[in-house]
């Protein structure tokens, strides 16, 4: 029978069948019998029948949907929930039940998506994004991210997982929309809502391993585990042997959440632990899948990837994240340049090789893991890769959580802020940055007692990286990952989204300057005025239309006669104050006159932007 999805439970509609009932296929090639087991009034068994390939399928007569059901391997007393389970109510532990997704009403036929350049990312973890952590409490945020100006939301990941709270990134049921937000329609009138109020919706997806919780992918097939590890867990089998059932279990994935909850695309979590020699490999199958599943609609495709390997958008990926911007603007507004910092100096240079240029490692020598690092980008445009001064990693890993606004003096994040949001790269919040948040971003789990101390002791680990982690004190201000406490500490406080808060206003003018001027998503060119000031010009083909953006690192720089090209109007014009970091509106200080006819003045720790106009004949 035709099917949406090739595995997992599917409703079957009466047109299809004699009577309405549910089809199964699921993949099992080492267990020569596989039984479904219905749960609650439609209470029975039914053994599957073997198919080519290692699937075992079924029909079950008079099933609804809202059915519960499991499995059982052989003679295997324990039950298993369906490895393509589209809700698991009761987590991952529980029986799955059957979805009918053509239940919802659907409002956004005339949604076509964005072209990639005009991408501004926002980063959402559901669960910490309201106090309730719901989906329905995410949606009535929705009109306030519409009108900051971001475009696309990039959820963090919604497999479901074991506990009550997680990142996301130990999902175990990755069809499954975790129970913890809401329902499956919920996550479906989210999205809905969003497409009405301009807004994309792109998904995190972590193909690169299992979490350690309620995880029982091994017990259908031990080819799903590769013998490469990762440093969460088993890395996935996409090429070694047996590997056709685990490759279509993750193609028809990325597919699954753009055609049944419309979703704009996706953000690939840790590309680097795809390990892949087929033919095709599997980003480029996820690529080509994920595209399938939205004819007509524009689907935006990026991927971490730690080595920053160029080489990944020639299998069809929009844009890569881009560290090595990160790394250069966290040294530079905190000065810590320890750990995987230590190689990254924070210079005026280095912030305008990045937005010129993507990578700051493009294949040179990284001393901090004793290798290359990086691959050459030339003649990819800017628009390729993605920046951001916070993300849920390089927050929750660079001390105790703290968020920029905590760790940073608040006149260099605003400055650095206006190269992010007016650089011609896709730029990328991380929530609660845009109003200036102080509540911590730090790691939280609810698994298992019996991983808790494994998962203490890995975090541990990974911080005593920074030296000033790793001393027996600062070990001992860690928070414990297992608390409550912990996740509730992280919880936003959406009482601060108004425009009486003055970090909203910043982002809210520099995004709406970044919508109207298509200079700050076009060419752009740079230069150093000292070690700690520099210029960023955007230009244009008629040079009226070009835009000077000044960064001040350090005290108030002043200079006579500056030689440098990139700060000479364009002939007949003198540069005009268009705006500036450090307005009283924002929280600073007031902008004294930046051109003069003898000098050049750029407050301290500031940005200003200066426009083109004509002088007075």
């Amino acid at each position: 029978m035709a099917r949406r999805v090739p595995i997992g439970a599917e409703l079957v509609p009466v047109s299809h069948a004699s009577e309405r009932g549910m089809h199964v296929r699921v993949w099992a090639p080492t267990h020569d019998r596989v039984t479904l087991v219905l749960e609650g009034p439609e209470a029975r068994e039914l053994a599957l029948e073997r198919e080519p390939g290692g699937y075992h399928a079924g029909f079950a007569e008079g099933i609804a949907a809202g059915a519960r059901y499991r499995f059982r391997l052989g003679d295997e007393a324990a039950l298993h929930a369906d490895p393509a389970s589209r809700f698991q109510p009761e987590g991952p532990h529980g029986p799955s039940e059957l979805i009918d997704p053509s239940t919802f009403t659907w409002t956004d036929a005339g949604w076509r998506g964005f072209l990639p350049h005009r991408h501004v990312l926002y980063e959402m973890h559901v669960g910490t994004f309201t106090p309730e952590g719901t989906w329905s409490a995410a949606t009535s945020q929705l009109p306030f991210l519409a009108d900051l100006g971001v475009t696309t939301i990039e959820l963090m990941p919604l497999g479901e997982f074991a506990g009550r709270h997680n990142w996301g990134y130990d999902g175990v049921n990755l069809y499954a929309p975790t129970r913890a937000y809401g329902r499956p329609d919920d996550l479906r009138a989210f999205v809905d809502r969003a497409h009405a109020l301009g807004l994309g919706v792109i998904l995190d997806v972590v193909y690169n391993h299992f979490g350690p919780a309620g995880n029982s992918m091994f017990a259908w097939s031990p080819h799903y585990k590769s013998d490469k590890g990762t440093d969460w867990g088993d890395s996935i089998n996409f090429d070694g042997p047996h590997s056709h059932g685990v490759r279509q279990f993750f193609i028809a994935n990325a597919g699954y959440w753009i055609d049944e909850f419309h979703l704009d695309g996706l953000r690939l979590d840790a590309t680097q632990d795809l390990h892949d020699t087929s033919r095709e490999h599997v980003i480029a199958a996820i690529v080509r899948r994920a595209r399938e599943a939205a004819p007509g609609r524009r689907i935006f495709l990026v991927a971490e990837n730690e080595p920053q390997d160029v080489g990944l958008l020639e299998l069809g990926l929009d844009a890569l994240c881009n560290d090595d911007f990160h790394h250069t603007a966290r040294v530079a507004l905190t000065g810590v340049n320890e750990g995987y910092l230590s190689d990254y100096g924070g210079t005026p240079q280095e912030l305008i090789s990045a937005v010129q240029h993507g990578f700051l490692y493009q294949g040179q020598l990284y001393p901090w893991q004793s290798q290359p690092r990086g691959t050459p980008t030339r003649d990819y445009a800017p628009r390729r890769f993605v920046h951001f001064l916070e993300n849920h990693d390089q927050v929750a890993n660079l001390g105790f959580g703290e968020r920029l606004a905590t760790a940073a003096d608040p006149g260099l994040v605003r400055a650095l802020t206006a190269v992010l949001l007016l650089g011609p790269e896709i730029p990328m919040l991380f929530q609660g940055q845009e109003t200036g948040s102080r509540r911590p971003w730090q790691f939280f789990v609810d698994h298992e007692q019996s991983l808790h101390d494994a998962v203490r002791g890995g975090r541990a680990k990974f911080v005593a990286q920074f030296p000033r982690l790793a001393t027996a004190e600062a070990q001992q201000q860690l928070t414990d990952p297992c608390d409550e406490q912990t996740f509730l500490a992280c919880v936003l406080d959406p009482t601060t989204r108004t425009l009486a808060n003055p970090w909203l206003r910043l982002h809210r003018d520099l995004l709406v300057l970044r919508a109207a001027n298509p200079a700050f998503t076009g060419e752009v060119t740079g230069a150093t005025l000292s070690d700690r000031a520099f210029g960023l010009r955007f230009v244009q083909e008629d040079a009226m239309d070009d835009r000077l953006l000044l960064v001040n690192l350090g005290a108030t720089f002043q200079r006579g006669a500056v030689p440098e090209p990139l700060v000479a109007p364009p002939p007949g014009t003198r540069w005009k104050l268009a705006w500036s970091s450090e307005s009283p509106h924002y929280g600073g200080h007031g902008t004294p006159p930046v051109f003069d006819d003898k000098r050049l003045a750029i407050p301290g720790r500031a940005a200003v932007l200066v426009v083109p106009e004509p002088v007075n004949r």
